[in-house]
């Protein structure tokens, strides 16, 4: 080879070299956070007795996080290009998922028992995820499209399937009466565990084999694989960095959630607005992907990202945190209370009713986001 042959071939590989590590930035900031964290220990974390440095350290931990799980999703975009539909909307929920059941099991973990941390994330899930997400995604879709089409049978399976562990893990408990307060007995968290466990397995073999074509694109599947136009390498590229971006959030998420649940007992912020930042945070790049494929009439891609997070995060978070209860003996309350209960089975009726017709308009987005506002609206004024 000429020497021309060679420099051409040396320059090539310094700018791949180069073009990988900007691509691949936030992982190296997320590795020098999680060793700072690591190494400081509880002195970073802990020091209450200076809110501002508290406050730096609480936005540095949220940015950190933030960056790092829209890399998970970035990641696992590209693996749902070359896995295709529906196991590309099912490895990005199931690696947000894991975000979430990591984050919410150390805070339960971390200083005084909190028996209504986990509740008030899954409810905020719904309600962010159904409400604020899907509204927002059909009213920017219904202006640019007009009318959105979706697979009718996709949608009802999702939506069935919310349903009854909705009712099952966050309504029911009000009524029994084994035990005071609105939690369950031991065997009656035993076996709401085997069942969300049991319901979402049943679901996923529903999805992903007999009945697969209930959640690819009506319009037909082609169009929802081009959903992606970041750089693409091959798949064991992504998935290796996926498990990687996943392991830095999961030590990034245990180290935020100390300051977050000791912000909540020293300032005497409400519980349930705690139990929303994480599950904003852990929707937030869900959110990016999902607006962003109804805004390109990808609607059916949108209700498999939006609905799966819900699914399961209640399929799994529910059993999850009730392990986690019995280990550790610690109380966990799942019943919701007061408006919120109203407000969730409206929510759940209200979702039914709009993916009924197999298309939607703006009026639906718009009725979907005032539910969100009240939502809002509940956290602060009960």
């Amino acid at each position: 080879m000429s020497k021309a042959g060679k420099s051409k071939t040396a320059a090539r590989k310094r700018n791949g070299f180069g073009s990988l590590m900007r691509s691949e930035l936030s992982l190296i900031l997320g590795i020098v956070t999680a060793a700072i964290f690591l190494w400081f220990g509880a002195r970073l974390i802990e020091n209450l007795e200076h809110p501002g440095a508290m406050g730096m350290v609480f936005v540095w931990l949220f940015v950190a996080v933030l960056w790092s799980a829209i890399s998970v999703v970035r990641h696992a975009d590209c693996l749902a290009i070359k896995c295709g539909e529906p196991y590309g909307t099912l490895i990005l929920t199931l690696s947000a998922i894991t975000i979430e059941v990591m984050m919410i099991s150390a805070a339960m973990l971390h200083g005084e028992n909190n028996p209504t941390l986990a509740r008030d994330m899954m409810f905020a899930v719904i309600m962010i995820a159904l409400n604020g997400l899907i509204g927002l995604s059909l009213l920017l879709g219904g202006l640019r499209h007009h009318e959105q089409d979706y697979n009718l049978q996709g949608a009802s399976s999702y939506l069935n399937t919310i349903m009854a562990l909705s009712v099952l893990g966050l309504v029911l408990p009000n009524f029994t009466t084994s035990m005071s307060g609105p939690r369950f007995s031991t065997v009656q968290e035993i076996f709401l565990a085997v069942t969300s466990i049991g319901l979402y397995a049943i679901f996923l073999l529903i999805q992903t084999t007999r009945h697969s074509e209930y959640f690819v694109e009506s319009k037909g599947a082609a169009l929802a694989s081009q959903h992606h136009v970041g750089p693409m390498r091959s798949a064991i590229y992504h998935a290796v960095m996926l498990i990687l971006y996943l392991l830095v959030v999961v030590v990034l998420a245990e180290k935020f959630a100390i300051p977050l649940d000791n912000s909540i007992e020293h300032f005497g912020m409400p519980q349930a607005f705690g139990g929303a930042i994480v599950a904003g945070l852990v929707l937030a790049p869900e959110a990016l992907s999902g607006i962003n494929a109804a805004r390109k009439d990808q609607l059916q891609r949108s209700v498999n990202i939006l609905h799966g997070s819900v699914l399961a995060s209640i399929g799994l978070t529910i059993p999850a945190v009730l392990t986690i209860g019995m280990i550790s003996k610690r109380t966990v309350t799942l019943g919701i209370e007061g408006g919120n209960l109203p407000l969730l089975l409206l929510t759940l009726a209200v979702s039914v009713v709009t993916f009924t017709s197999g298309k939607t308009n703006v009026l639906q987005g718009c009725i979907h986001l005032v539910l969100f506002a009240v939502f809002l609206l509940l956290i602060f004024c009960p």
